[in-house]
């Protein structure tokens, strides 16, 4: 795919998803959510692909939806095939077998911080400032936002958040688990990528990618009944799997881990992974 608003790279096993509007100060579009999704598909796709990097260009990360931009966000809601431009970031990051890392600078506010909810790491500039401010503006969270956002920093604070729509900074992220570090402006890059780098070394795709959507699964389960029905399938496999065997040998040897499964092709034998619309 010919993008146009975000720009897309993969090199040594790291997917790069870069915004690309600043001019905009990277205005969120219709053009930008499809082209998202199908960058998020396309790393998805690529089994040398392991980790995701999601960055923007220019002073802010994204300051929301562009209302200058003239798209209409207007759709079918009885359409089961029609989702809205947030989600259609949201739901193949929430669905993705690769963790994600969002690299977040300036102004994260609106749907320019609610489509990172899904990542699995928010890092974030010193000068980053956030805020859901839908109310503010007679909208309303999107991007599965509403689920996502009480999960990370817990209802009362959810609440507060969305109520009253005020931005707030990064401290006040950070202390909730909001963003899970806090770096330099010039440093913020390279954090992530340093992240990228250790988690594509040294961990097993198949197991991130149980892990990180299993996680997901579980979060609004009323008890644990359902986790122990997971484990009984993913041990039972665990024990018998090549990666298991790499990963041991490796840590005996005092080597670097060679694993060799495809997150994509392993994790299809556990049904309990699949996102289903209700």
């Amino acid at each position: 795919m010919e993008y146009t608003t975000i720009t897309y790279s993969a090199a040594d096993q790291i997917a790069t998803i870069t915004l690309n509007r600043p001019e905009a100060r990277n205005g969120f579009t219709l053009t930008m959510a499809d082209e998202l999704n199908a960058a998020l598909r396309a790393a998805d796709r690529d089994d040398l692909v392991r980790v995701v990097i999601l960055r923007a260009v220019g002073k802010h990360f994204c300051v929301g939806m562009d209302m200058a931009g003239g798209d209409p966000t207007v759709g079918d809601p009885d359409d089961p095939n029609w989702d809205e431009p947030a989600t259609r970031v949201a739901r193949p990051m929430a669905n993705l077998n690769k963790p994600v890392i969002a690299a977040i600078q300036g102004a994260a506010v609106g749907v320019g911080l609610s489509m990172t909810l899904a990542a699995d790491f928010r890092l974030a500039s010193e000068d980053a400032r956030f805020g859901f401010v839908f109310a503010r503006r007679g909208l309303f969270p999107e991007g599965g936002s509403l689920w996502f956002l009480p999960q990370i920093v817990g209802l009362a604070k959810a609440k507060e958040w969305m109520i009253t729509g005020r931005i707030f900074d990064v401290d006040e992220a950070a202390d909730t688990g909001l963003v899970t570090g806090v770096y330099p402006r010039e440093e913020l890059w390279t954090a992530a990528d340093a992240l990228a780098r250790d988690i594509a070394s040294n961990v097993a795709p198949v197991s991130v990618a149980v892990i990180r959507r299993g996680l997901t699964v579980m979060a609004a389960r009323g008890n644990p009944e359902a986790a122990f029905a997971i484990d009984r399938q993913t041990i039972s496999y665990g024990f018998t799997s090549p990666d298991m065997a790499e990963g041991v040998a490796s840590f005996l040897q005092k080597r670097q881990p060679a694993f060799t499964g495809v997150a994509r092709e392993e994790v299809s034998r556990f049904p309990w992974l699949a996102f289903e619309r209700e």
